[in-house]
């Protein structure tokens, strides 16, 4: 997939992946990512650790930072606005899809 196109939608794919499972770390959004799409979306952490800390600053997402063994993870989660973004975000991005499709794909008479 073209990365400009990734890049538009980044954030909607980052706050659909914390709703629908509460807490992930930057490796696991990207690994999700891929589980998902079959390899054919693949984020990097250039492309996806400014998405997070712009969420971060905006209000969207939270962090929490846990040892794991001698490590230390930052586990990004919604906030209350988080999810309210999630709403907004869906919305827009499904009247896009659907307008791109009628763009693509017009019906010939």
């Amino acid at each position: 997939m073209n990365s400009k196109l990734l890049r538009g939608s980044l954030e909607t794919i980052v706050i659909k992946l914390l709703s629908d499972n509460a807490e992930m770390y930057g490796y696991e959004i990207t690994q999700k990512v891929k589980e998902i799409t079959s390899g054919e979306l693949k984020l990097t952490e250039g492309a996806l650790y400014p998405t997070l800390h712009k969420l971060e600053g905006k209000g969207i997402l939270s962090v929490e930072t846990k040892s794991i063994g001698n490590r230390n993870r930052k586990y990004y989660s919604l906030t209350k606005s988080g999810k309210k973004e999630l709403k907004q975000q869906m919305s827009d991005m499904e009247s896009y899809i659907a307008n791109m499709i009628l763009l693509l794909n017009p019906k010939l008479d």
